[in-house]
């Protein structure tokens, strides 16, 4: 699930809106708007989306104000192609925005101002195709994070029809990000990918954080296995931390656990890893965080794609072998598995299905839609429309969040527009563009064929088919069981919260239907359930998630060590990664 999706979840919510009213009851806003990009941006022109935006809460930069909730501040955007640096370009004043749909609809007030160009770069892949792409930049695809995007420092304008031109400058440049330093236990790995690379036509890199298992600097003739978290875009491997908590840390209020200094449980819950991990007890294997952000996502979702590329193969038959050969692993597929969450949750389950032969066990929480007949709430396959439940004389939106009482403040419609206003063709960097470039085939344009009309909702039952025949995993599990069932028995662990805030529980009933009731062979896995608990469960019935999700290691390693004495083959080393 997205980031911003992940991050956010209020508890005070409001019922569901048709759209997003304007802000005042007012004439139009008519104040011309030009934006120049600096000399300074370099001696090309440069591609990229002119993103406007505008805000009432003083508590933020407006760029990082914009949101799928109730909250969000308003983006417009704006493709350019071709902007010389020391030149200005007019706003079109019937440009797409979120959550007010043009900008000469936006009401008259005073708003806080802000401009930022998000750069796009040429590709030319080995499909044929030249496209234009955001490449991530180490930030993990964020486009308000991007270095080397420039922006405007944010200033107050009377918008209004009577207004005088605004001129905004683009006076900042977002700097490098600077890369996490090796310690002992925590190691940092960057290879170059052919596969990738030869894909995407240029240099294409593949990144992992390695966590050392204690002990490992004296146990030189131990090989271990390895532990592969999956999950978004990180930047180094967080969740483990040396030294006791901050004692001068500032608390900070979570709003969406409601605990006051929820930083402070966050560090202390990282130090008792530490002391965990490196304990007496804990099974000694090598812990690793796959970096695979790309030009459409933070990560790439770890498997072969139409539009992002062979990923899939790129980190097992790649990555993995490498990390491995460095760091003393074992090396064989019955001596790996995948966990995760979220996105991770789902990438862990698909590296299981479609890598059954490398990969002994899966253990997957609040997956990502696995059943595209839940695909959050529209059925691919029997909707005609992604926004609206249409009836006769009337339809009603499709909710898209809610929270463990079922209140809902975002519908499908909203998030989806808010991703077209800050990106079309799949390029928002967010949760449903990620999925469409994933999962779509090529359009003729060379970007992602769309599952639905973006602005409209309107379904392609062609791209859905194509959808459930690739990447809807409870179909192929169902269509090839009798092949993979034999290679699966044991291995797969689903957990979900059945409040989940992306209904994305009724997707795993569908599979739970399938592996329940499918006798050759019996799966002999588990799929469990929270009692009202909210995205990211994961089987911990005995904490909150605000606690249980900070856990993941501490959970399934030895959950899973303790399984391979049974999912093990003959002859398989159980013992000399157990001092």
């Amino acid at each position: 699930m997205p980031r911003s999706l992940f991050y956010f979840f209020p508890f005070l919510l409001i019922a569901l809106g048709m759209k997003t009213k304007p802000l005042a009851t007012a004439p139009p806003a008519a104040s011309p708007i030009t934006v120049r990009l600096p000399a300074a941006a370099g001696d090309q022109a440069l591609n990229g989306r002119l993103l406007l935006l505008f805000s009432t809460d003083p508590s933020a930069e407006p760029r990082f104000q914009i949101k799928g909730g109730t909250g969000t501040q308003q983006v417009f955007g704006q493709n350019i192609e071709n902007w010389q640096p020391g030149t200005a370009v007019t706003i079109d004043p019937q440009v797409f925005g979120y959550p007010v749909e043009k900008l000469d609809q936006l009401a008259a007030g005073t708003y806080t101002i802000q401009a930022l160009f998000h750069r796009y770069e040429t590709f030319q892949r080995a499909d044929g195709h030249t496209v234009l792409l955001p490449m991530d930049r180490g930030e993990g695809q964020h486009w308000n994070r991007a270095p080397g995007n420039w922006y405007s420092t944010p200033r107050p304008v009377a918008i209004g029809p009577e207004g005088e031109a605004i001129v905004i400058e683009l006076d900042q440049e977002i700097p490098p990000i600077t890369p996490p330093e090796d310690s002992k236990y925590i190691k940092h790995l960057r290879i170059k990918s052919q596969l990738l690379s030869e894909f995407w036509g240029r240099d294409m890199y593949l990144g992992a954080h390695v966590l050392l298992p204690a002990g490992y600097d004296e146990h030189p003739e131990a090989r271990y296995p390895l532990a592969i978290m999956h999950g978004h875009f990180p930047y180094d491997f967080n969740g483990f931390r040396e030294s006791p908590p901050d004692a001068d840390l500032e608390p900070e209020y979570s709003e969406r656990f409601q605990l006051a200094g929820y930083n402070r449980i966050v560090q202390q819950e990282a130090h008792d890893f530490y002391q965990t991990w490196t304990g007496p007890d804990f099974p000694r294997v090598l812990a690793i965080k796959i970096q695979h952000a790309n030009p459409y996502y933070d990560d790439s979702y770890a498997v072969n794609s139409a539009n992002l590329g062979p990923y899939g193969d790129a980190i097992m038959y790649e990555l993995i072998p490498e990390i491995e050969k460095r760091f003393r692993g074992i090396g064989e597929g019955w001596a790996r598995f995948a966990y995760g969450g979220s996105t991770g949750g789902w990438e862990a389950l698909a590296a299981q299905v479609f890598y059954p032969d490398e990969i002994n066990g899966c253990f997957a929480a609040c997956p990502d839609p696995i059943d595209f007949r839940h695909y959050v709430t529209v059925d691919l396959y029997k909707d005609d429309n992604a926004y609206w439940v249409e009836g006769p004389f009337r339809r009603t939106p499709r909710p898209a969040r809610r929270d463990y009482l079922g209140h809902v403040d975002v519908t499908m419609q909203d998030y989806n527009h808010m991703e077209l206003a800050l990106g079309d063709h799949s390029r928002s960097g967010d949760q449903f563009d990620i999925w469409e470039a994933v999962y779509s085939p090529v359009g003729a344009d060379g970007y992602p064929r769309p599952i639905w009309d973006k602005y409209s909702g309107k379904i392609d039952p062609e791209v859905a088919a194509y959808w459930r025949e690739n990447y809807d995993l409870t179909h192929i599990l169902r269509r090839d069981w009798k092949t993979l069932g034999p290679k699966l028995r044991r291995k797969i662990h689903i957990y979900c919260g059945d409040m989940d805030n992306y209904y994305l529980n009724n997707a795993v009933y569908r599979a739970e239907d399938f592996l329940e009731n499918t006798q050759d062979p019996p799966y002999d896995g588990e799929v469990d359930y929270g009692d009202r608990a909210e995205h990211c469960w994961n089987g911990d019935h005995n904490q909150p998630n605000a606690i249980s999700r900070l856990r993941y290691h501490r959970m399934f390693i030895p959950k899973w060590a303790k399984e391979l004495t049974v999912n093990a083959p003959a002859g398989a080393d159980l013992t000399s990664w157990r001092y």
